[in-house]
């Protein structure tokens, strides 16, 4: 299940890689999926290319993803690391491909907007942004359990949703200088914040009651969408499931941890640590 808001491997946060608690015959697709999107997340946001540049590469990227999915051979460029790898598993597995464009549209929305200098406007526009940069991989992980039915998907997606707003609650302190401004802005003027020019207020915002409040309210829209879909560790086969509730208490964790510093997360950093396994652990076993 996505691991969006834990960053449990490296730097691409939407799921963890083949843990000991994953089913060994599905590490294989699991990785598979991780490299297509890693590799993504790296050209949308890594080095200092500019935006026609990056935007230019997720195309070929997505036109190498057409290929594969139709049977023909990608361009070399990504072949051996990313598309192979991930044929293989496409055809081993039947998995879908739309999850996986979805993923890249997402990659492209954050290079436009941040290249504008723009913010999301309210929650339904962020919360589409989270059914494509988050819920697909959730969806592409129950296909590899075997679970399909609708309520399972929802809860999936609700997790993977709650998970990808604890991470842009957690790492406000790193995005906001870099131009990813993910406050929705009527969310801000309801708390009596009124963003008229993005790249400026977000970065002049201070940690003041206001910004306490929001912090606040958007803490608790993360932590509704954690507990409509937390039902699915129930339906989600053997250690599978104990996987998904390892990363739903350790987002649920890192929440606590961003409301606990309140609006200081604009200047800080919450993590977990080696002293938070233990609650982590009791809280899975009383799931």
């Amino acid at each position: 299940m996505s691991a969006a808001g834990t960053r449990p491997v490296d730097h691409y946060e939407n799921f963890p890689v083949a843990s000991w608690l994953c089913p060994p015959r599905l590490r294989a697709p699991i990785a598979a999926i991780y490299h297509f999107a890693r590799t993504a997340d790296d050209l949308a946001d890594e080095g200092d290319a500019p935006a026609a540049r990056r935007l230019a590469d997720l195309t070929a990227y997505r036109e190498d993803l057409h290929a594969i999915a139709r049977g023909a051979q990608p361009s070399p460029r990504w072949a051996a690391a990313v598309f192979q790898p991930l044929a293989a598993q496409i055809r081993a597995f039947a998995l879908p491909v739309q999850p996986l464009h979805d993923l890249l549209s997402a990659f492209e929305q954050d290079v436009a907007k941040t290249e504008r200098g723009a913010a999301y406007a309210d929650w339904p526009e962020l919360l589409d942004y989270c059914r494509r940069s988050a819920n697909p991989v959730g969806r592409l992980l129950l296909h590899l359990y075997g679970v399909s039915d609708a309520q399972a998907l929802a809860e999936s997606d609700a997790i993977c949703t709650a998970l990808q707003l604890i991470n842009f609650w957690q790492d406000l302190s790193v995005d906001i200088p870099r131009g990813r401004y993910y406050l929705p802005l009527a969310e801000c003027a309801a708390q009596g914040l009124f963003i008229s020019d993005p790249a400026t207020q977000f970065a002049a915002l201070q940690p003041d009651q206001k910004t306490t409040e929001l912090i606040a309210a958007c803490a608790r829209q993360a932590g509704a969408s954690m507990q409509k879909g937390l039902q699915l560790v129930h339906r989600v086969p053997g250690r599978a499931g104990w996987e998904l509730r390892a990363v739903a208490q350790g987002g649920l964790r890192v929440l606590e941890r961003v409301e606990a510093l309140g609006a200081q997360v604009l200047r800080q950093r919450p993590r977990l640590r080696a002293g938070d396994a233990p609650a982590i652990a009791w809280r899975m076993l009383r799931m």
